[in-house]
Order: structure tokens, then sequence, then C-alpha cells
């Protein structure tokens, strides 16, 4: 999915990719520079930016959140919706499950 943003156009720091389930792989590789480096991405801004779901209340809104509805309980995963679409300035992206998605809608 942020691959055919970037392709569309879209800025790299436009966009915030948000996981409910483990975390992205990016954010793995990232975290592993420790939490300072990690968090100091958010603040420059230049990239896309890869965190939990469960983190909303430290990050900035984007231009489009892409929700990856990738495990954790359901109340968790319905919890990140209206998060994620709170730091979406345009457009919120869901991905997961359709089943699991629409019982939680």
């Amino acid at each position: 999915m942020v691959d055919s943003l970037l392709d569309e156009g879209r800025s790299p720091d436009d966009v915030l990719v948000l996981t409910t389930g483990e975390s992205h792989p990016w954010t793995q590789h990232e975290l592993s520079f420790g939490e300072d480096a990690y968090w100091r991405q958010q603040t420059e801004s230049e990239d896309v930016f890869f965190a939990e779901a469960s983190a909303t209340e430290h990050l900035r809104s984007r231009g489009v959140v892409v929700l990856a509805v990738n495990g954790g309980s359901d109340a968790q995963a319905a919890a990140a919706l209206p998060a994620a679409l709170g730091k979406a300035h345009d457009t919120l992206i869901v991905c997961g499950d359709p089943q699991r998605l629409r019982a939680l809608l």
C-alpha cells in the first residue's frame, strides 16, 4: 500500500503506517538503533513513519494513515480505528481481514 501511495505521488513524509498486532518490520529495524533515534524520525518528518497503533497519542498527524489490522484483540483493533482516523488529514486506508473489519465496524 505504501509503495502505491508513493508511486501515485504522495510524499514519504505525508504517510503514517500503524499496526494493531506485531510491529512492522521497519519499526523493529529502526528501534534497533534506540528509542531516541526512532522517535527523532517522526520529528524530522523526512520519511514514512511506522508505529504501533497504541502509540497514537505520541504521533503527529499526516495526510495519509495506513492502518494495518494485523492482530491484537478486537478491542485494540476497534480502538485503533478512530485513533488512526484522528491522525489522518486527508485519507485513512484500513488493511486487514474484511470479515474482521466488518465485525469491528
